[in-house]
């Protein structure tokens, strides 16, 4: 039986960082991914920008060559993939994690394509797989996304976007351009602050000169086939025609596979226990890294700010290894 150092669940940014600092250190390693590398930036909008810019984004010290000041979905993909690939990185692509425990101090992982066997795992999921729902009636139609990728099917529709932050933003905007009616429904007094600063004054005019309805402290309570019932703060009900509805609700992390492996979970925000000082969960040899750590929480932990993640976990498991061994 064959007992890997690490197993790293997630092949983002700060997954692949956690590989190349485990085999920098001569650990032996593989990252189980369930999707394609950076799975979760591939399923991000096709135009989407980041916020940061790309030194912000950079991992082991690699440029990340943009001639935008701030890069682009694509820019992240050829940068991140072509790392995994110059770096030789061991990844097991399309293979889901389905359990984590362990037994006599030693991981067993079980995937949907086998079993493995290691010393330490490193969680580094992020929580980009489940949408936040909104549990109503009608969720469930086909009309409702909940991811959204480009503007071109929802031209000439009426569309209606659930939401005020960036990617809420986006797609109104973008759809709007491309000839659909956009109105949005806003639990909020106002657009969110967090939206990205050059695209905040953009939506805002569009709300002011009517191109986009927006209908604030608002909340959507059902969808039906052809309409969307929604009520204000002043306990009015509205009906208005509709075509689709791209619901920005935002995402969450996979808490039940957490919490089977063992981890607590805390709070409103159900955020997952774990030593700051060396991401070491309430479970021995068991590591978070990235935005998973936040919880519900997820604007606490970007690329930026979680790119150390790797360095602490991979020093603190070294270090532990030297102290064994004395």
């Amino acid at each position: 039986m064959e007992i890997l150092d690490i197993l790293i669940i997630g092949a983002g940014p700060i997954g692949l960082n956690c590989a190349i600092e485990a085999q920098k250190n001569n650990l032996k390693y593989v990252i189980i991914e369930k999707g394609t590398i950076v799975n979760s930036l591939y399923n991000y909008p096709l135009y989407m920008r980041f916020f940061s810019t790309a030194e912000k984004l950079e991992i082991d010290g690699t440029p990340f060559i943009s001639t935008a000041p701030k890069p682009g979905r694509q820019d992240a993909l050829e940068y991140y993939q072509g790392i995994a690939r110059q770096k030789e990185l061991s990844i097991h692509l399309y293979e889901r994690v389905v359990k984590v425990s362990k037994k006599e101090g030693i991981f067993e992982i079980e995937t949907t394509k086998g079993r493995y066997h290691a010393k330490n795992v490193v969680i580094a999921t992020g929580f980009y797989d489940i949408p936040n729902l909104m549990n109503i009636p009608g969720e469930d139609l086909p009309k409702v996304k909940h991811y959204y990728t480009e503007p071109y099917p929802y031209a000439r529709q009426k569309i209606v976007v659930v939401g005020s932050s960036n990617s809420a933003v986006d797609a109104a905007l973008e759809t709007y351009r491309k000839g659909a009616e956009v109105t949005m429904i806003i639990r909020h007094p106002e657009i969110s602050k967090s939206v990205k600063y050059w695209v905040k004054p953009d939506i805002e005019n569009r709300i002011a000169e009517g191109s986009i309805t927006a209908h604030f402290n608002a909340e959507l309570n059902e969808i039906r086939e052809n309409s969307v019932i929604f009520k204000t703060n002043d306990g009015q009900v509205h009906e208005i025609e509709n075509d689709f509805v791209l619901a920005m609700t935002g995402y969450l992390p996979d808490f039940d596979f957490l919490k089977n492996s063992g981890i607590e979970l805390n709070g409103d925000c159900l955020n997952p226990f774990y030593n700051p000082e060396t991401m070491e969960t309430n479970v021995p040899d068991l590591y978070l890294a990235g935005v998973v750590c936040g919880g519900k929480d997820t604007h606490l932990w970007f690329i930026e700010n979680s790119r150390i993640h790797a360095n602490i976990i991979i020093g603190h498991i070294i270090k532990r290894y030297s102290t064994d061994r004395s």
